[in-house]
Parts: C-alpha cells; sequence; structure tokens
C-alpha cells in the first residue's frame, strides 16, 4: 500500500469516526432581496433573516442563511446580479423581491418576466435548488387595477415555476403603524419578528421535505 492511499484511508476513517459527519454538512440559504431583507432600520439582530437563522440553528437543521439583500433593489436588479451571487453553491433561494417595483409603478409583467428569469436561472445552475418566493402587495392608493395585477403576480408564478410561496411577506405588518418604522414602509424589530414567523411557516416545511 502506497503512502497516498494510506492517507486517504485514515482521511475517510477518520470522517466516520465524527459523529454525524455527513449529515452535518452546512448547506446554504441565499436570500435574495431589498431593504426588508436587508433589515434597514433596525439592528442585524433583530432582522428577520437573523431571526430565521437562529430558529435553524434552535432546530438543528443543518443550513446558514447567507442574506443577498440589497437595499432599494428591484426584481430587475435581482436577475442582473443573480449569476453572479449563484457562484456560490446554494441550495435554497429565497426570493424578497418586488416591493420596489410596485412602489415605482413598474408593469406587472415586468415584475413577473423578471422573477421567473430569476427562477430559471437559479435551476439552470443548480438543478436541485429549493426555492421559496414571498409574496407582496400594494396599497390601495397604487390604484384597484393595478393593485389586483400585482397581487395576482406571485401565486401565479409559484404555481407555474411550481415554487414554495408565502402568501403575503408583510401579513399582519403592512399598514400596521405599531409594526413599522415612521416611514410606515419598513418593519421594525415587532415586524420583523412577526415577518419570520410568516416566512418560517413555509421554509421549515420546505427543508424537511
Amino acid at each position: 500500500m502506497n503512502r497516498r492511499s494510506l492517507l486517504s484511508i485514515l482521511a475517510i476513517a477518520g470522517m466516520l469516526l465524527v459523529p454525524k459527519f455527513w449529515a452535518a454538512e452546512t448547506k446554504t440559504i441565499l436570500l435574495l432581496g431589498d431593504s426588508i431583507g436587508a433589515g434597514y432600520g433596525v439592528p442585524e439582530e433583530v432582522s428577520f433573516a437573523s431571526r430565521l437563522q437562529r430558529k435553524l440553528t434552535a432546530e438543528k437543521l443543518p443550513y446558514q442563511i447567507v442574506n443577498a439583500s440589497v437595499s432599494g433593489d428591484t426584481t430587475a436588479s435581482g436577475l442582473r446580479r443573480i449569476n453572479w451571487v449563484l457562484k456560490r453553491k446554494v441550495d435554497v433561494l429565497m426570493i424578497e423581491l418586488g416591493g420596489n417595483d410596485g412602489l415605482r409603478g413598474i408593469t406587472p409583467d415586468s415584475t413577473r418576466k423578471n422573477i421567473a428569469g430569476i427562477i430559471d436561472r437559479a435551476r439552470k445552475k443548480y438543478p436541485d435548488i429549493k426555492i421559496l418566493l414571498a409574496g407582496m402587495q400594494m396599497p390601495g392608493n397604487m390604484g384597484k387595477d393595478y393593485t389586483e395585477k400585482y397581487r395576482k403576480i406571485f401565486p401565479a408564478l409559484a404555481k407555474e415555476k411550481k415554487v414554495a410561496l408565502v402568501p403575503f411577506l408583510l401579513d399582519g405588518v403592512g399598514a400596521q403603524p405599531e409594526m413599522n418604522l415612521p416611514d410606515l414602509i419598513h418593519p421594525n424589530a415587532k415586524g420583523h419578528e412577526r415577518v419570520s414567523r410568516n416566512v418560517w411557516r413555509v421554509l421549515g416545511k420546505l427543508l424537511k421535505e
């Protein structure tokens, strides 16, 4: 037996002696989001991404959240940078984009095409990737026709692309002054706690499938 073979055997034996070696391999959850995902206006430790990471640890699920959220990002911005952020191996992609599209009055068709493009590129890079889409809604002052078309983007895409859906990311938070910063757009610490629960209801099931 040559030296290289002996070292290989010893290495494998060492791995087998480590409890749950293979199960402990850490996987990556990529959060592709905007200012809400980035935790704008609140300490990092109270953002919904940080809360989700603590939940993962408490549940002993071997996942690490990589937060690639950028304040101000639109779905077009996310599409432009998705190939770059996927250079790191990604097991789960959480898409939290679209809010800025709505606030800027971008056509729902454009938003839908951009998100579909993000999903398609992620699957082309990693065919086995799990994807979670966070649904958003717009306030009534954007006009009934626009808000209705916008609201339908997310469930329609989730069905078409067969991805997990958080029906409304800001359920229980949107339009609730006590859950938001003074701008009434971005969640405060209490709001992020609720957002984390909204996401976990779907993400927790997705990770255990």
